[in-house]
């Protein structure tokens, strides 16, 4: 007996031991593929915090250096930000969620008024992708069995009933990104003395920025290099820009 006939016995359809170990810790499917993307929308919220925030509290500091104005405006726009991006995210979400309830609600009431004709449709569905009829019908057939509404929002929508993202939860971590990435600018413009801290504030969102956008191209596979270059320059212009217009206002009187 072979290494096979020893870990999948004969006449039965059990997966091995060997087998469900892989299926249990290996990433699948839409699984994986959610992580990443909120692992990247973290990402993303915590860039915008960094870059928000350190453009405001650099442009207050450059027409004052007293620490109360700063701090008020960086947490103005920490809060504020942080609400917009839960309230964008959310409105975002939901519009997505709705759209994909629907879908399902309308496959659910196709499969119970027609379901000669789903069940023609999933096997055409199956002989495009390359099976035969004879065997795009037995899967077509076996898995309407199954999970006949499953089965159809799999290969018709690439939607899993299961895997509907709360908005609650999307905003929930978009907020709590971005205020992530606020506070490190917080902190770099309020702790140092007024001599450094604009230059310091300056390095440190920089150096985050740089990690931030080596993460995100890590994440979806890009080139780590253009990636920090391109949000450390867009970050440098922002910082530069706020500040050189809090300067000329703090020069001129204005504030």
């Amino acid at each position: 007996m072979d290494a096979h006939d020893q870990s999948q016995p004969a006449g039965t359809d059990a997966p091995s031991p060997e087998l469900r170990r892989h299926l249990e810790t290996e990433p699948h499917g839409t699984d994986i593929a959610q992580r990443l993307n909120w692992l990247r929308a973290g990402v993303l919220g915590a860039n915008d915090g960094i870059v928000s925030v350190a453009a405001i509290v650099v442009g207050v500091a450059g027409a004052t250096s007293e620490t109360g104005p700063i701090l008020a405006a960086g947490a103005a726009g920490l809060v504020g930000g942080a609400v917009s991006m839960a309230l964008g995210e959310y409105v975002s979400v939901s519009s997505q969620s709705d759209s994909q309830r629907a879908l399902i609600e309308k496959e659910r009431r196709e499969l119970a008024e027609e379901p000669e004709a789903e069940l023609a449709e999933l096997t055409a569905i199956y002989q495009a992708k390359g099976l035969s009829p004879e065997t795009a019908g037995k899967v077509a057939e076996e898995l309407t069995a199954h999970d006949p509404l499953a089965a159809h929002l799999s290969a018709e929508l690439n939607i899993d009933e299961t895997d509907i993202v709360s908005p609650w939860h999307a905003a929930f971590a978009s907020a709590v990104a971005f205020v992530i990435g606020a506070i490190l600018p917080m902190l770099a413009i309020l702790l140092p003395p007024p001599g450094i801290r604009v230059p310091l504030t300056f390095a440190a969102v920089l150096v985050a920025l740089a990690l931030t956008g080596t993460l995100g191209a890590w994440i979806g596979g890009g080139s780590k290099t253009r990636a920090a270059v391109r949000v450390v320059v867009g970050g440098a212009l922002a910082l530069a820009a706020t500040f050189s217009i809090g300067t000329l206002l703090g020069a001129t009187g204005v504030v």
